[in-house]
């Protein structure tokens, strides 16, 4: 009963997760890198912020809590942070290019995979003796391999889609549609956002004695998206000098506005992780499932974003054929999930 109450938290959180984009379509006279930092601020520093406090139990501090790890754990979470800024930034650039489905698709799918595998393996590095490979048992390494098949159906169901309609169709639902370079800015995005899973294994030894197992993973998540806000705020303010839009933030009409959509965006944004802590409290009984959790709420990221693809009509106009090939993707990925309990 508690491994299904720890998936459905995660689903909770890649459903919130998969409708961050939507609120900012109610975005108004802001250029993308405005409207991108902004929501950050509450994605990437208040609302971690707050999270953490949750990690701390009565009568101890936050200078406490962060002095249980090595001040090298802390400075790779951080640093491992930054490269998934990286990947944060070029994820939003993916949607630009190839939509919510496709553009989270291929970004989340490559993220699933490579993050799963990356954290054991650079924990292994550093830290031999913990023998953190164990933990690639082959149940996670087949649940993997079944999400990167099913995200790749979706993937090729992108593919169709793309060779199938006009440029004017594609750009309908998508303003900026563009499938070759998308799909570049979605791999390399996918690569650099697995770095946050790492991050997080560098990072999991922040906790005290009393804490929560199910806030366990809120503090190292503080230190992950503290990284990706430097690289964010750095490409962003560099685009406000490039494209001249400082004058954005100055713009009090639509304050209020687009203060109030970018909270609700970094809120549904920040629930994954969230989610993905509490549900992993729910996991603790079983080893494969909580090393494969950030896989499945990936694979979930990626089933709830084709779905408002769908409500959206990114997917209007293709053949029936392209649609089921986009259900039999769907269909594996929700298998996925499953899976390696399974096994």
């Amino acid at each position: 009963m508690n491994i299904f109450i720890g998936l459905l938290i995660i689903a909770v959180g890649a459903f919130c997760q998969s409708s961050c984009y939507v609120p900012i379509n109610k975005i108004k006279d802001w250029s993308w890198e405005s409207y991108w930092i902004v929501q950050g601020v509450f994605a990437w520093l208040v609302l971690p912020f707050l999270g953490t406090l949750l990690a701390i139990p009565t009568g101890y501090t936050m200078q406490e809590l962060f002095a249980t790890t090595s001040s090298f754990n802390i400075s790779m979470t951080i640093f491992f942070g930054v490269l998934w800024g990286v990947g944060g930034l070029t994820f939003g650039l993916s949607m630009r290019y190839l939509g919510v489905a496709l553009g989270q698709s291929v970004a989340l799918g490559t993220c699933a995979g490579l993050g799963t595998i990356m954290g054991p393996v650079f924990q292994d590095i550093f830290f031999p003796e913990i023998d953190a490979l164990s933990k690639l048992t082959s149940s996670v390494l087949i649940g993997v391999f079944v999400t990167l098949v099913g995200i790749g159906i979706i993937g090729v169901a992108g593919s169709m889609k793309s060779a199938s309609l006009s440029n004017d169709t594609n750009n309908e639902a998508v303003k900026d549609f563009n499938f070759p370079k998308g799909i570049a800015i979605a791999l390399l995005a996918g690569f650099m956002s697995g770095c946050f899973n790492v991050g997080l294994s560098f990072g999991e030894g922040i906790k005290l004695p009393d804490s929560d197992p199910m806030y366990a993973t809120l503090p190292a998540t503080f230190l992950v998206t503290l990284g990706g806000f430097v690289t964010n705020a750095a490409y962003c303010f560099y685009q406000n000098q490039t494209n001249h839009t400082w004058s954005d933030y100055g713009k009090g009409r639509v304050w209020t506005n687009n203060a109030m959509f970018c909270l609700l965006a970094g809120l549904l944004w920040y629930s994954q992780f969230f989610g993905l802590s509490l549900g992993k409290g729910f996991l603790t009984e079983s080893p494969v499932l909580s090393t494969f959790a950030f896989c499945i709420l990936m694979a979930l990221n990626v089933i709830f974003s084709n779905l408002w693809g769908i409500i959206l009509n990114e997917w209007k106009g293709c053949s029936r054929k392209t649609l089921y090939v986009l259900v039999v993707g769907i269909v594996i990925l929700i298998i996925s999930t499953f899976l390696p309990q399974l096994i």
